[in-house]
C-alpha cells in the first residue's frame, strides 16, 4: 500500500494530536496532586490550546494555583519551607533530583530558557519621517542640513528577541524567583541599497519576583512585586554610543482578563564627559580616549522615570498599551505604544502582530527624537507580565 505526502502529513498531525491529548491528561492528574510544575505547564497548555481547547480563564486559574507565572518549578520539599536553613535551601537549588523534577514537564525547553518580552519580526515598519543618522566622529549638530542627516528609507525591518532563565526558586524562603533575562531589539534598513543595520539595542537584566499574599491578591489584584537591575546600550562608539543603568520596581496586577504592570526606575548616575569631548575635527581614537562618562545625560528628560503596561485578553485577541511620561508640565515628553496580536491560522505559537508608536525612546539612538511609526508582522510569543 502506497502513501502520498498528504497522507503522511495527516497521519503525523493525528499522532501529534493524540500525543498532546495524552500528555494533557497526564499533566492534569499531576496538577491535581499540587505539583507546581505540572500546574504551570497545564496553564500553558490551556493558554496555547495544546491537547485541549484554548481557554484563557482556565489558564489563569492554574497559573494562580502555581503561585505565579514566575515561580513554576517544583523543587524539593525542603526548598519550599520558609523555615529551612538558608544553606539547605541553597544546596537544594543544585540538587540533581530537584533539577530533574523541575524540568519534568518542560519538554521542548532549551535548558529552561523561556520567552520574556514579546518576540517579534516586523518586515514592514513605516516611520512618518526618515530615521536620523548619527556619526561616530562627527558631532550630532554638524550633520543637520547635510545629505547625511537622515537615512534613505522610511520603511525598515524591526525585530526583537527576548529570553529569560530562572536561576533559583525560594532561595530566601519567600517563594521568590530569581531570573536573568536578555532582550535585543534591532532596526534594519533592509530596503536601502546597502541594507545597513541602523541600530541594535542590548538589554541584559537580573530580577527577583516576589508573589504577594492571598489576601493582597484577593483584595487588590496585586499578584507580585518585581525588583531588578537592567543595563541598556547600543554597542556603538564615539558619538553613536548610548547607554544607561537602572534599578527598578514593578507591580504586577490582574483583574479577570486585564493585566497591569506599573514600573518605576532609578537611573544609576554617571560622571559627566569632558567638555572637549564634543570638539570638532577629532579622530575616533581621540574621541574614544575621552569617552568615559555619561553618553546621554538628558535621557530621563525624554524617557521619564517609569512606564505603565496594560494588556487585555478578549477571546483570542490580545490588546496592549504602553504609556511613558516625564511628568514635567513645562517640557512634557513621553511615548505611547499600541500593540495587537491574534493567532495566525489558529497557531498556538505564531500571531499576527501590529505595532503603533508615537513619542520618544523607540530606540536608544533616537531617544531624543519624536518618532511616529506603524509596523506589521508576526510574533512567536506574547508576554503579559514583564
Amino acid at each position: 500500500m502506497r502513501f502520498n505526502k498528504l497522507t503522511f502529513l495527516i497521519l503525523g498531525l493525528t499522532i501529534s494530536l493524540f500525543a498532546n491529548e495524552k500528555l494533557f491528561l497526564q499533566i492534569l492528574e499531576e496538577a491535581k496532586l499540587d505539583n507546581k510544575a505540572a500546574q504551570y505547564k497545564l496553564a500553558e497548555m490551556y493558554k496555547q490550546g495544546r491537547g485541549t481547547k484554548l481557554d484563557y480563564k482556565e489558564a489563569m486559574a492554574w497559573y494562580k494555583k502555581a503561585a505565579s507565572e514566575y515561580a513554576p518549578v517544583d523543587k524539593k520539599e525542603l526548598s519550599t519551607k520558609a523555615d529551612a536553613p538558608f544553606l539547605d535551601r541553597l544546596s537544594a537549588q543544585f540538587d540533581k533530583d530537584s533539577l530533574k523534577d523541575a524540568n519534568r514537564f518542560e519538554k521542548g525547553d532549551f535548558f529552561g530558557i523561556k520567552p520574556y518580552k514579546v518576540n517579534y519580526m516586523l518586515p514592514i515598519s513605516y516611520s512618518k519621517n526618515k530615521p536620523h543618522r548619527v556619526s561616530s566622529i562627527v558631532p550630532p549638530n554638524e550633520l543637520i542640513g547635510t545629505e547625511y542627516e537622515k537615512y534613505n528609507k522610511n520603511v525598515e525591518i524591526e525585530f526583537q528577541l527576548s529570553l529569560q532563565k530562572e536561576l533559583s526558586y525560594n532561595l530566601f524562603g519567600w517563594n521568590e524567583s530569581i531570573n536573568i533575562a536578555y532582550t535585543q531589539k534591532v532596526f534594519w534598513q533592509a530596503y536601502d541599497n546597502s541594507a545597513p543595520f541602523r541600530e541594535a539595542n542590548y538589554q541584559p537584566e537580573v530580577f527577583m519576583t516576589l508573589p504577594t499574599s492571598q489576601n493582597i491578591d484577593d483584595s487588590l489584584g496585586l499578584k507580585a512585586i518585581k525588583l531588578g537591575f537592567v543595563h541598556e546600550s547600543n554597542g556603538q562608539e564615539g558619538y553613536r554610543s548610548r547607554s544607561w543603568n537602572r534599578l527598578y520596581v514593578t507591580g504586577m496586577w490582574k483583574w479577570d482578563n486585564l493585566y497591569l504592570s506599573t514600573r518605576a526606575w532609578y537611573r544609576i548616575p554617571e560622571d559627566k564627559k569632558a567638555d572637549s569631548y564634543f570638539n570638532s575635527g577629532q579622530s575616533l581614537d581621540e574621541i574614544q580616549a575621552q569617552s568615559d562618562g555619561d553618553d546621554n545625560p538628558d535621557i530621563q528628560k525624554y524617557l521619564g522615570y517609569g512606564d505603565i503596561n496594560i494588556d487585555y485578553l478578549y477571546e483570542k485577541h490580545q490588546f496592549s498599551l504602553m504609556l511613558r511620561n516625564n511628568l514635567n508640565i513645562n517640557e512634557n515628553k513621553g511615548a505611547i505604544e499600541l500593540n495587537y496580536a491574534h493567532p495566525l491560522f489558529n497557531s498556538p505559537y505564531t500571531s499576527v502582530y501590529v505595532k503603533l508608536f508615537n513619542g520618544y525612546g523607540d530606540s536608544l539612538i533616537d531617544y531624543n527624537v519624536n518618532v511616529t511609526k506603524a509596523a506589521i508582522g508576526f510574533s512567536i510569543s506574547n508576554g503579559l507580565f514583564y
